[in-house]
């Protein structure tokens, strides 16, 4: 291969994951910005430190609803009553945890990633607090 189809492959590359980093304030900045918890609500963190599979990623559902995408190197949060919850990501497949909330709980749910027939999987999975806060120090906020 001639140098200027090197250059050229060697910049597509470069702009598709480019195109899959994640931007946004680190946990640090954000975390001053955080609001308290309201009285009797919760709050789960979900975040993403998998670099394996720049370019899937899926929307986070809380029951149903999308709260988010499973961004690599980005957290973000929701606030929600006490209750039974279930996330959701879906590839080629569905991945499901289910978990419920007490009035001021939180959270962390990592989202984690395996290898698909066709894409890699992300599946969610309950973490440790102590787990959770130190993975997600240096992650950028990707929430709105």
């Amino acid at each position: 291969m001639n140098l200027p189809a090197r250059v050229g492959w060697i910049a597509l590359v470069c702009l598709i994951l480019g195109a899959c980093a994640t931007g946004g304030p680190k946990y640090s900045e954000v975390n001053k910005s955080v609001p308290t918890l309201a009285p009797g609500e919760a709050r789960i963190y979900v975040y993403r430190i998998a670099s394996v599979g720049l370019a899937v990623q899926p929307d986070v559902k809380l029951n149903g609803m999308v709260i988010g995408r499973a961004q690599p190197n980005g957290f973000f949060y929701v606030d929600r009553k006490p209750g039974t919850y279930e996330i959701t990501t879906t590839t080629e497949v569905e991945r499901k945890l289910s978990m419920t909330l007490e009035a001021g709980q939180i959270r962390f749910v990592r989202l984690g990633v395996s290898f698909g027939f066709f894409v890699g999987h992300v599946y969610p999975e309950l973490v440790d607090n102590d787990i959770g806060m130190k993975e997600i120090r240096e992650l950028s906020f990707t929430g709105t």
